[in-house]
């Protein structure tokens, strides 16, 4: 590696040590070493991800197994509620959350799946699924450095909110070192902070199921998690006009998510 590159990583592990520093509530690389070079910083990466509980390495296998034929599917609301109802017959207490937040530029939205387990201890740790993890980090033009970063990132990500924590942190420095390279602009929504509100802001989570037979998504005016129930079937009198009541509710019904 050139004498140039070498200073360049130096100065973007200096530059994120001293982000995080300022930043309290994020501050996760506290007992890190300075990264001198490629290696050692994809080698943080790495023992970040490698690291879990045995619960944690429990929730990965479950979720493997429900995700493994539907790794190509579109990651919609509905195939989140979907896994979250396969969990919970695993005997997980899962949830769909929803995140929001408010920036300069106008609000932000997420969704991801969160697990509490409860410890030997009898603490609660809070898990976080998100199926469509890899996919946030991705950039134009990346560097190779940067690529190979995101390369090693799991495309669905199991893990308490430090682990989480770390992880955007290391990447968002990473991120923001490889578009000035490629001398591109960093755009707000790739900070730090923006990407930390994603995971780690206030989440609402979507009502419980009532039992877990099938049920289908729809679309709602208000926005809202819904659960799908038959529309009440008026009988035909003989005087009525146009469809039956059937029809008419169906017309005023949103889109089924298959």
């Amino acid at each position: 590696m050139g004498s140039i590159e070498e200073e360049k990583l130096v100065q973007m592990v200096h530059d994120f040590i001293e982000l995080e520093s300022s930043e309290p509530i994020f501050s996760v690389l506290t007992n890190s070493r300075p990264l001198n070079d490629q290696t050692k910083y994809l080698t943080t990466l790495q023992e970040i991800l490698k690291r879990g509980s045995i619960g944690e390495s429990e929730v990965v296998e479950d979720v493997a197994k429900h995700m493994r034929n539907k790794m190509e599917a579109d990651k919609s609301t509905c195939l989140k509620k979907w896994l979250v109802k396969c969990l919970k017959r695993d005997g997980h207490l899962a949830s769909l959350c929803r995140t929001s937040w408010v920036t300069a530029f106008g609000p932000g939205q997420y969704e991801y799946i969160d697990i509490i387990m409860q410890e030997d201890h009898g603490v609660s740790v809070r898990l976080i699924i998100d199926i469509d993890f890899k996919s946030q980090f991705e950039l134009a033009r990346p560097t190779p450095t940067y690529a190979e970063l995101t390369n090693t990132l799991p495309s669905i990500f199991v893990g308490d909110e430090n682990k989480l924590s770390r992880i955007v942190s290391l990447l968002c420095s990473a991120a923001e070192q490889s578009l000035r390279e490629r001398g591109l602009h960093i755009p707000p929504w790739r900070r730090t902070a923006y990407m930390h509100s994603k995971w780690l802001s206030h989440c609402h989570k979507a009502p419980s199921a009532t039992s877990f037979r099938s049920t289908k998504c729809v679309r709602v005016s208000s926005n809202k998690f819904s659960k799908w129930t038959p529309p009440k079937v008026k009988p035909k009198g003989k005087n009525l006009g146009g469809g039956s009541g059937l029809t008419t509710q169906f017309s005023n019904m949103g889109i089924n998510c298959r």
